[in-house]
């Protein structure tokens, strides 16, 4: 399979320093070896240039939203390079960088394939909106933006309007909802698979309960979005947003497994790891360990 690796360091997101620190830190240990041991042909397209926005600027451009300009025209590039690349016959190996990268990597997705979901794997929702955001970190955002919800900068990146409907979003891993959140997530009968879930019935449960809806709902094309928070901060410490009683690496990879067991994975984001806060390199060879099983199994 030709692998096209596309490197964001944003951190504006997020508004923490070393998540952009990310993409040439896995490249430096090796990442561009594992996927090629696979007998992949992986292209690395480099990273995706970030404008440069000072810290006193961060709401110039909206006053619920930092750096809403420059987020914009980051994933505005991102979702034509991963458009490209779906076009080219890639799969698109998205790495951040923090997790507001998701809402142009599956715009991405969107112009090319209309029969597409998403499944968004993270501790957190990522469906505030400028409106119900507590912090005005857009990486809280993105989900939502992708559904055609809050804030029309957001909306409308790469193409007018939602890219994703709702019913095909399937939200995993959760375990740190906000208000906004869950009042959407009950307006709109989310499909959302929470922590408390997993421990009650199981990953494979929860992938053959996904599994089920891509049948009945004609989803033929996945979008596969990863936090690596996600993953409890036992294992992934190295993390802007940290929760306790997050995935085992087991459970993780038993459901990655599972999903890319339907060969409708087309593209996927690896994202929030953060060098700066790991411990003695222990999330960063996680990630590579994710690359190492998703690339075997593509």
């Amino acid at each position: 399979m030709k692998v096209n690796v596309i490197g964001v360091p944003l951190n504006l997101g997020c508004d923490c320093d070393g998540a952009d620190k990310a993409p040439n830190h896995l490249r430096e240990r090796g990442l561009m070896d594992i996927i090629r041991k696979h007998g992949h042909r992986a292209y690395d397209l480099g990273n995706l240039y970030i404008p440069p926005v000072s810290e006193e600027d961060k709401f110039a451009s909206g006053n619920r939203m930092k750096y809403l300009d420059t987020i914009v025209e980051v994933n505005n590039n991102l979702a034509e390079l991963v458009y490209d690349s779906l076009r080219g016959g890639a799969f698109p190996l998205i790495i951040g960088g923090d997790h507001s990268l998701g809402l142009g990597s599956a715009s991405g997705v969107g112009k090319c394939f209309d029969d597409f979901g998403i499944i968004w794997l993270d501790a957190h929702g990522d469906i505030n909106t400028s409106e119900t955001s507590p912090s005005g970190n857009i990486h809280g955002m993105p989900l939502s933006a992708l559904m055609g919800m809050g804030s029309q900068e957001l909306v409308n990146v790469y193409a007018p309007g939602n890219k994703v409907h709702p019913q095909n979003v399937f939200l995993v891993g959760t375990r740190s909802l906000d208000k906004g959140e869950l009042d959407l997530i009950r307006r709109e009968k989310l499909s959302v698979y929470p922590m408390e879930v997993i421990r009650k019935e199981g990953v494979e449960f929860v992938a053959a309960d996904i599994k089920n809806k891509l049948k009945s709902r004609k989803i033929r094309n996945i979008h596969f979005s990863i936090d690596v928070d996600s993953i409890d901060p036992a294992y992934a410490p190295g993390t802007g947003t940290p929760v306790p009683e997050g995935l085992t690496p087991d459970e993780f990879k038993g459901f990655v497994d599972s999903i890319l067991s339907t060969n409708l994975v087309k593209s996927m984001d690896i994202v929030e790891l953060n060098p700066e806060l790991d411990t003695e390199d222990n999330t960063t060879r996680l990630c590579l360990d994710i690359i190492d099983y998703v690339t075997d199994r593509i």
